[in-house]
């Protein structure tokens, strides 16, 4: 069902001519690429494109549905094999469905690589996202890929079925977040700062990352900045069926990285101007308790201070000394639904990371990235100072809003 055109193979099926087309991946720490996936692309007699969604429709049993995945498979793999190319992976997409349908050890893919001399190790292999009765199936299958010597991968992440569950289930190499986050973190911040936390996330799952459907330059900017591994998309480099100019795929990410450090640096990172500009309230405030001012006595200044929500002291084990004091705006404002948070004396705040920071480098501010304050439930950044009183060391900390409320215009 296959032939060799050229330096290249097509492969046939119910009328259809498919060609595999390659698009490539980019890991932005190396600034070059790193794999490509396969992705098929069927063509009607008159050369007209016939979509991969309706190519996939056209199977009338499960047994056909099988014929036509390896066929993609030994097309693409067929293809990628007689490339230069001897280091890179080359994803390849794998329905669930198709897998726990299929024979419980998929001897024929094993046999296609040996045929081939396409190392094992190169070939990332994509459970793409779609429902499955057979979970023990798929993770008895997903098992015998990995035995192979391939890597494993979860596509679209975050949307559908590919959640945490198939994370613990399978424990994935790579995986793919879906571009739905990205589009969504391209209109709200919020949906910025989740899919920064699920980069995270996953990195401590022990999982690489890879964002697909990047297909602007803010988003690419996004991608950077959410501290994934891989990327892909349009914006880099789209599908192409010219294989043999692979090599010319190469993007330009020592550009988008040197935009990203200046934007970073000088722009969007507020923790150096953060410091600078309350360096010298705080200073003031630690001599007045140094002083033996009470904290009322020695926090008007900062408290007064418009994006100032509370200030608190806390000693050397990280429990917080009598209670917290709240700006006046933040008390008028005070969400009720959160009172049970609000009382915070002896609370216990060691495993804060801004506490354990200003601890291991005493009287330098600490300033910490945005974050849920627990005691409101809104998004703050803490600065913190460790200072000596009494012979005693103690911790000064304040929130400040991180998105504080713009001021009522007049007239």
């Amino acid at each position: 069902m296959l032939t060799q055109g050229g330096t290249s193979w097509t492969a046939e099926f119910r009328g259809l001519t498919l060609h595999t087309a390659l698009q490539p991946i980019y890991s932005l720490s190396h600034k070059r690429t790193i794999g490509y996936e396969a992705l098929i692309r069927a063509f009607d007699t008159d050369q007209c494109a016939v979509s991969p969604l309706q190519l996939f429709e056209l199977p009338d049993s499960h047994a056909e549905n099988l014929l036509l995945d390896r066929l993609c498979r030994y097309l693409h793999i067929q293809n990628y094999s007689g490339i230069k190319d001897q280091l890179n992976w080359l994803f390849l997409n794998v329905s669930p469905q198709v897998v726990t349908t299929g024979s419980q050890k998929d001897s024929f893919f094993g046999q296609l690589l040996e045929k081939t001399g396409l190392p094992p190790h190169r070939i990332v292999i994509e459970i793409v996202e779609q429902p499955t009765d057979d979970a023990e199936r798929l993770r008895e299958t997903v098992a015998y890929y990995r035995e192979l010597g391939c890597l494993i991968a979860i596509d679209d992440f975050g949307a559908g079925h590919s959640n945490f569950e198939r994370i613990w289930n399978l424990s994935p190499d790579i995986v793919k977040l879906d571009r739905a986050l990205l589009n969504r973190a391209t209109e709200e911040r919020k949906a910025r700062q989740i899919l920064n936390g699920m980069a995270s996330l996953l990195h401590q799952s022990g999982c690489l990352v890879l964002l697909e459907g990047v297909e602007t330059r803010d988003q690419a900017m996004i991608a950077i900045d959410a501290g994934v591994d891989f990327v892909q998309g349009f914006y880099f480099k789209k599908p192409s069926l010219e294989l043999e100019n692979l090599s010319q795929a190469q993007a330009d990410l020592d550009e988008l990285l040197e935009e990203y450090k200046y934007y970073k640096q000088l722009i969007q990172d507020p923790n150096h101007q953060l410091a600078s500009h309350f360096a010298m309230p705080f200073e003031r405030t630690v001599e007045r308790l140094q002083n033996n001012a009470t904290m009322e006595q020695a926090c008007v200044e900062l408290l007064n201070h418009p994006t100032v929500s509370r200030c608190y002291l806390v000693n050397s084990n990280g429990i917080q000394i009598e209670d917290t004091l709240v700006s006046d705006s933040i008390e008028r404002n005070q969400d009720p639904r959160y009172r049970p948070l609000e009382s915070t004396a002896s609370a216990d705040w060691f495993r804060q990371q801004y506490l354990r920071q200003a601890l291991a480098e005493p009287e330098n501010l600490q300033v910490t990235t945005p974050y849920l304050c627990v005691t409101g439930a809104y998004m703050c950044v803490t600065l913190s100072l460790a200072f000596e009183h009494s012979g005693e060391t103690r911790v000064l900390c304040c929130d400040i809003l991180a998105n504080p409320p713009a001021p009522d215009s007049e007239g």
